[in-house]
């Protein structure tokens, strides 16, 4: 199938299919005598996979080991876990960290005023 079939199939774009081409994620497709791509109902498989992993927060580093991991059936999975479990308590972290700017703001724009008065504590706490 051509990259136009592999990226509805996959649900990436064409643009990002190339990239992850180029970065190595997905193995260059062999070519059809007119030089365009030919991927393979695996090559979607391994697109979908990397969307997938994507969607779930994993890194393009993370996404190559995991991929290695996947293509390893001697691989034990105490170590897809343990990816996994890291990426959990990364976004354990980036969820208080959002909810810390959330209160803040809410705090701010309860001390705000908000008529035509120029006094505003949330621009005041942006200067300070």
């Amino acid at each position: 199938m051509n990259i136009g079939s592999a990226s509805r199939a996959s649900g990436i774009s064409e643009r990002m299919i190339r990239h992850y081409e180029k970065i190595g994620l997905v193995p260059p497709p062999p070519r059809r005598d007119s030089g365009y791509r030919d991927y393979s109902e695996a090559d979607v498989h391994r697109l979908r996979f990397i969307a997938n992993a994507r969607d779930l927060g994993f890194g393009i580093d993370e996404i190559a080991t995991l991929l290695s991991l996947w293509s390893d059936h001697r691989r034990a999975s105490s170590e897809v876990k343990a990816l996994a479990l890291a990426r959990a308590a990364d976004l354990g972290r980036k969820v208080a960290a959002l909810e810390n700017m959330r209160r803040t703001l809410i705090d701010l724009a309860e001390q705000c005023h908000g008529d035509d008065r120029p006094e505003c504590p949330i621009l005041n706490r942006l200067v300070d």
